[in-house]
C-alpha cells in the first residue's frame, strides 16, 4: 500500500499519515522533516532529495504527506495507490492551523522536525489564506484529479474526511 497525501497548509495531511500508517502499519514520511532543520532553517536541495529518494526506494509500502513538488511529486503520484487530496476551504484551514498551534505552542509537533517550533504568525496565515492557494497550486490539483482520477480521492472538509476514515476503519 503506497498512499500520497497533498493539499493545503493546515488541512491535516500529517494527522491523516499518521492515522493511516498506523492503521495500515506502514512506515510514514513528513515532508516538512525533510525539508526543515532545527529552528526551521531549510535543509539542501541535494539533501532533501536523497533523503526522499532513499525512502522511496527502501519502502515498498509507505504514506507520505506533503505538496513539496521538487521532491519526487510525480513519482510519488506515479506509485500511490491512492492520492488522497485534503482541499478544505481556507478558513477551515486557519482554524485548523490555530488549534494545531495552541496544542502545541512552545513546542515541536510529532510531524515537524527537530526543535522546530509550532509557530502561528502573519506570514503563515497570509500563505493559509492566499499564498499557499494560488493559481498553479489549484491547477496541480485539478491536474492530479484528471490524471489519477481513478485513485484520487477529494476531501473538502471534516464531514468527509470522517466518512472516509469510516470506509477505511469498515475494510478491516
Amino acid at each position: 500500500m503506497k498512499i500520497a497525501i497533498v493539499g493545503y497548509s493546515g488541512s491535516g495531511k500529517s494527522t491523516l499519515a499518521r492515522e493511516l500508517a498506523r492503521k495500515y502499519q506502514i512506515d510514514v514520511l513528513h515532508l516538512d522533516t525533510v525539508q526543515f532543520l532545527p529552528d526551521w532553517k531549510i535543509r539542501s536541495d541535494e539533501e532533501k532529495k536523497k533523503i526522499t529518494e532513499n525512502f522511496l526506494d527502501t519502502h515498498d509500502s509507505w504514506v507520505i504527506d506533503g505538496n513539496y513538488s521538487k521532491l519526487f511529486y510525480e513519482r510519488r503520484m506515479e506509485e500511490a495507490d491512492i492520492i488522497i487530496l485534503l482541499l478544505f476551504h481556507r478558513f477551515s484551514c486557519l482554524y485548523r492551523a490555530y488549534r494545531r498551534y495552541i496544542k502545541y505552542k512552545n513546542t515541536t509537533r510529532p510531524d515537524m522536525a527537530e526543535d522546530c517550533k509550532e509557530k502561528f504568525d502573519f506570514a503563515f496565515v497570509k500563505w493559509i489564506l492566499w499564498e499557499g492557494r494560488g493559481k498553479s497550486a489549484k491547477e496541480r490539483y485539478k491536474g492530479l484529479i484528471s490524471k489519477y482520477g481513478d485513485k484520487a480521492v477529494v476531501i473538502k472538509n471534516q464531514k468527509q474526511l470522517d466518512h472516509y476514515m469510516q470506509s477505511v476503519k469498515a475494510s478491516d
